[in-house]
């Protein structure tokens, strides 16, 4: 696989690496030589990813909405290792359903988490990059960045603002020899998009999220769209008359209100029950 060897003995932080799109992210920059630091709010099932996976890695807690958290989390990589080379931000939580059925508790979640997070976390990490003149800090935010999707209202809203706000730093730090990436794949078959519809898209998996992570590392671009066709589609629907782009959006964007499943969803949307 390309990258390989450019990865061999970088230390790389994977944040939300315990399941899903980061679990199999860890896997693959740990199987090409990196040494992997896995964090997350559910420590216990950092450590065991970090146990059952193969090659050099590490499990340990992290909060992403703590602002002070990821100086502990960088500050533990840089005793074990050294300083970081690459970020992947992969944390995120989703609530699915008409925007005034959304709960007060799970629009704050996403907010906290999916924005918030990011905004932490570059705050931390990208300072000391900068200062040696090398990082690259890779994002995983949603096609949702780009696409408008009924029923998932507050989670496009907190992955427009990471594409918004991730575009504002790259402009901010340009020439400072760090990279900024951000990575928005389609419906991925992880607990977080369970029960919803793909639309015209085939459903993906987190080993190809995982791919385009490495094939990101060995060739850095800002914007990456997984699969790929969805940047080009959504420049061109851009330039249509609105009348036109919505009929073509609604062919293609699935309506999550209409079609997501709340029984197969209710297990993972417990986190977003307000506590008594």
């Amino acid at each position: 696989m390309n990258g390989i060897t450019t990865l061999r003995g970088r230390i790389v932080a994977v944040i939300g690496g315990a399941n899903g799109i980061g679990r199999e992210t860890a896997r693959h920059l740990a199987l090409a030589g990196a040494h992997v630091a896995i964090g997350d709010r559910d420590g216990a099932a950092a450590r065991r990813t970090a146990e059952e996976l193969d090659g050099t890695l590490i499990g340990l807690d992290l909060d992403v909405t703590d602002p002070a958290a990821f100086n502990a989390f960088q500050a533990a990589i840089e005793h074990a290792w050294g300083h970081l080379d690459v970020l992947v931000n992969s944390a995120g939580v989703m609530w699915v359903g008409s925007f005034e059925a959304e709960p007060e508790a799970a629009a704050r979640q996403q907010i906290e988490v999916n924005l918030l997070g990011v905004i932490h976390t570059v705050k931390a990490a990208l300072p000391s990059m900068a200062s040696r003149g090398s990082g690259h800090i890779i994002t995983i935010a949603s096609a949702a960045s780009l696409l408008p999707t009924p029923g998932e209202a507050t989670y496009a809203a907190s992955k427009h603002g990471v594409l918004g706000y991730l575009k504002a730093i790259r402009a901010e730090v340009r020439g400072s020899g760090v990279e900024l990436s951000v990575i928005m794949p389609s419906v991925v078959e992880t607990a977080l998009a369970a029960g919803t519809s793909t639309g015209a898209a085939r459903l993906l998996q987190p080993d190809d999220v995982a791919r385009a992570v490495l094939r990101t590392i060995a060739h850095p671009r800002f914007e990456v769209t997984v699969p790929g066709y969805i940047g080009r589609l959504s420049r061109w629907i851009d330039i249509l008359p609105a009348r036109l782009r919505d009929a073509l959006l609604r062919r293609l964007v699935p309506d999550q209100v209409r079609a997501v499943d709340r029984g197969v969803r209710a297990r993972y949307e417990a986190q977003f029950q307000s506590p008594d």
